[in-house]
């Protein structure tokens, strides 16, 4: 089979003039890589195109879908956010209703707002230890669908992004026995699947549409991604559409073949990789099991993916925000991500022995430092950050309200009980804190000035000079949204 990387390759090397975009020419400008400018190429002929693909890129996208067990796949190169918005606007009527999980990213939230969409969430329990969401489970599902009857579509997010993978299986029964169709945001879990010692996907589960970052666990670049569709639930011209309109009309030949070789090395390489992968990641949480402050949380079959090291400082004395410091100032390590009480870490094939060894014995290092502390002394600092369901004010208003309506600028510390007009979220991973419409609590605004002066990002709050400042409505329904 033909592979897109080659071709490029072969016509970088011709003598073929392009009196064509990009502007470039294939000549080197600036610093760049001279193989950057011979590669990127538009749609000339021999190239297919990714809106009506009939040659190469069809042909990958088929290769695609066999591999990840779908009926037809497409390649995303706006990311998975351009597959979320394209999925959630294809399986949901304008103005329909769907159900899905509140811990998802902030792009299901865009589709929403864009098709007027009423939302319904899943409230997915805590991992206490650790300060994370579990999986929404399929009895979460099923009773959130016995309420509310005039569901159109399930939105679910599986793994999470500290890795926790939802039983998939059981969930699309559940939705299917409604019929209607179950959309998983699966962008952490592109590699699932891929050999038998990892867990299965969702599109071999039983899911519908199942949205993928291939940049995320695989070695392909930035903003590449797949979409992969099954069953009849879904109009496949409609979702067509909508990729047409979420995704560039020029899309970076590029990317599409980081995607091709990406895929095409798991299917030479793929066995050894991930069997490496599970060998190093299994010895690395071996000797980290040695730490007495520290703590991680462990991969299993059902529920924890592999690659996902979540490293717990809640019973030690130090934010997981300060351990994120620690690793990049001192020891040159940058992790995913921090929160209040962990650091996340992210491992795939591409992860070399250096790079267990440099993260293992600095973790052991920092760890000889640390000091416990009592866990009903911690639970009394750190209070329960994540959503959860009392936190969502029952009189919320309907995001494609909210998110037009006037708003005004206020400090936040006057903000309790305000409507808020903007999301509020924790960067990454972008999963909103508050949406637009719901009303700010005093817990909550404490606890975003404990995340700002612990150095965490916070999307939707400025800061000018020493105050912190929150959008939220002028006026709600003819009222003041302050009652």
């Amino acid at each position: 089979m033909e592979h897109l990387f080659d071709k490029l390759e072969r016509y970088g090397n011709s003598d073929i003039y392009p009196y064509h975009m990009p502007g470039h020419k294939r000549q080197v400008f600036g610093e760049l890589p001279k193989e950057f400018f011979q590669r990127d190429i538009t749609e000339i002929d021999g190239f297919d195109n990714l809106h009506q693909p009939e040659g190469i890129l069809l042909e990958l996208q088929d290769r695609a879908a066999a591999l990840c067990g779908a009926e037809e796949s497409f390649y995303l190169v706006n990311g998975s956010t351009g597959g979320i918005l394209s999925a959630v606007s294809a399986a949901v009527p304008f103005g329909g209703h769907i159900l899905m999980t509140r811990n998802c990213h902030k792009s299901a939230y865009h589709a929403a707002y864009l098709r007027k969409l009423k939302i319904s969430y899943l409230y997915p329990d805590v991992l206490q230890d650790y300060d994370i969401y579990e999986a929404v489970t399929p009895a979460q599902v099923c009773l959130a669908l016995e309420k509310e009857k005039d569901i159109d579509a399930v939105l679910v997010v599986s793994p999470t992004y500290e890795g926790r993978i939802a039983n998939i299986r059981e969930i699309a029964a559940v939705v299917h026995e409604k019929g209607i169709p179950l959309i998983v945001d699966e962008a952490h879990g592109a590699h699932l699947g891929l050999n038998s010692l990892i867990h299965e996907n969702s599109c071999r589960a039983g899911a519908d549409i199942v949205i993928q970052s291939t940049h995320k666990t695989l070695p392909a670049l930035t903003q590449t991604a797949l979409l992969h569709v099954n069953g009849n639930r879904i109009n496949r011209e409609l979702l067509k559409r909508f990729l047409h309109i979420y995704q560039t009309s020029s899309p970076s030949y590029l990317l599409m073949a980081s995607i091709d070789n990406a895929l095409s090395f798991v299917e030479r390489k793929g066995s050894e990789a991930f069997g490496e992968l599970v060998r190093q990641y299994g010895e690395m949480q071996k000797r980290l099991s040695h730490c007495r402050h520290l703590s991680f949380l462990q991969p299993d079959e059902e529920k924890q993916d592999i690659g996902k090291l979540v490293i717990s400082t809640k019973y030690t004395d130090i934010t997981g925000k300060q351990l994120y410091d620690i690793l990049l100032e001192k020891y040159h390590l940058q992790m995913e991500m921090a929160t209040e009480s962990y650091t996340l870490a992210m491992f795939t094939i591409g992860d070399s022995s250096p790079g267990y060894e440099r993260l293992t014995g600095a973790l052991l290092e920092i760890d000889e430092k640390l000091f416990s502390k009592v866990k009903a002394e911690t639970d009394k600092e750190i209070d329960d950050f994540v959503i959860t369901e009392d936190k969502s004010a029952e009189d919320a208003l309907p995001l494609s309200e909210a998110w037009d309506a006037e708003t005004e600028e206020i400090p936040l510390d006057e903000a309790a009980g305000r409507y808020v007009g903007e999301f509020v979220n924790l960067y990454p991973p972008g999963v909103p804190v508050l949406v637009p419409g719901e009303r700010m609590s005093e817990k909550l605004a404490r606890r975003i000035v404990v995340w700002l002066k612990q150095g965490l990002t916070v999307q939707g709050i400025k800061i000018r000079k020493d105050e912190y400042l929150i959008q939220v409505l002028k006026v709600v329904h003819g009222k003041q949204s302050l009652e």
